[in-house]
């Protein structure tokens, strides 16, 4: 009996990041929103990529996250998943489709998984929200928790600020970590939170914590794609590293697409029919 050799690289699971945990091999995580983008990403070797409720604010140009409804998350996702052959594409269930309703929480998380082809969905809170986790993982759909800056209650908690730093809110961070992972997250996100506190959770969870604004001590990292390339130059946290300058290199480039055409040098006679 024949044996078919796949000449694709071995897709990322949820077990296998698990074993990146326990081996210690940092996990990288982008966010990627389009089918292009998301393409190249994925042929660079990242292990995963978050489809971020972030669209709303770099895709859509709203203030928040808030906006970003279930059905615009659900047609990003389609987009990114068609693209992917190789990292574990996660998805963000937009506010008001999860907290509060266990139910709402279920039909959001399946239709994501069912309409876009998506790997898992990521939703924000801890205790608060453990009715809608232990819902949806009931059938069988995978969750990423995330604590800390939790962009959703914005207003809630009126700024941007790094989270947790008063021993009361640390404590329960830690506490709603490990309810997290015993619901049965396969992984965490902490936002903007004090490392010493990021490794403490890496430490106390035997799940991967990937960490934003969270110091290096925790199992992995991810950063808005736009924000790393230099597409949005407006947001500079401090956590924030800029690979490079798209936006200056694109800037340039329509410029100079312009100059051609106004002085009748594009499209030349190589470039005709």
């Amino acid at each position: 009996m024949s044996v078919h050799q796949s000449t694709h690289l071995k897709r990322i699971t949820t077990h296998i990041l698990q074993e990146m945990k326990k081996r210690k091999e940092k996990i990288s995580m982008l966010t990627a929103y389009d089918f292009s983008m998301a393409g190249i990403v994925d042929g660079a070797g990242i292990d995963m990529i978050l489809v971020g409720d972030s669209a709303s604010n770099v895709m859509a140009g709203h203030e928040t996250t808030l906006p970003i409804t279930l059905d615009q998350m659900i047609y990003h996702a389609t987009a990114v998943v068609r693209a992917v052959e190789r990292a574990l594409v996660v998805v963000d269930i937009p506010f008001g489709s999860y907290q509060g309703n266990s139910s709402e929480a279920l039909r959001s998380a399946i239709r994501i998984m069912k309409e876009s082809g998506a790997h898992a969905v990521k939703v924000e809170g801890g205790a608060e929200i453990k009715e809608s986790v232990v819902r949806i993982l009931s059938a069988g759909v995978p969750v990423m928790g995330h604590l800390g800056l939790t962009p959703q209650s914005i207003y809630k908690f009126g700024t941007y600020t790094v989270r947790a730093r008063e021993k009361e809110e640390a404590g329960k961070l830690l506490e709603d970590a490990k309810i997290l992972e015993e619901c049965g997250c396969f992984a965490l996100v902490l936002e903007k939170i004090p490392a010493k506190l990021a490794k403490k959770v890496a430490e106390l969870v035997t799940i991967p914590v990937i960490g934003i604004g969270a110091g290096p001590d925790v199992d992995g990292q991810v950063l808005v794609l736009h924000d790393m390339l230099g597409i949005t130059q407006e947001f500079q946290p401090r956590f924030l590293r800029q690979y490079a300058d798209i936006r200056s290199t694109m800037h340039e480039a329509v410029s100079n697409y312009i100059k051609d055409v106004k002085a009748k040098d594009f499209p030349n006679e190589k470039e005709s029919y």
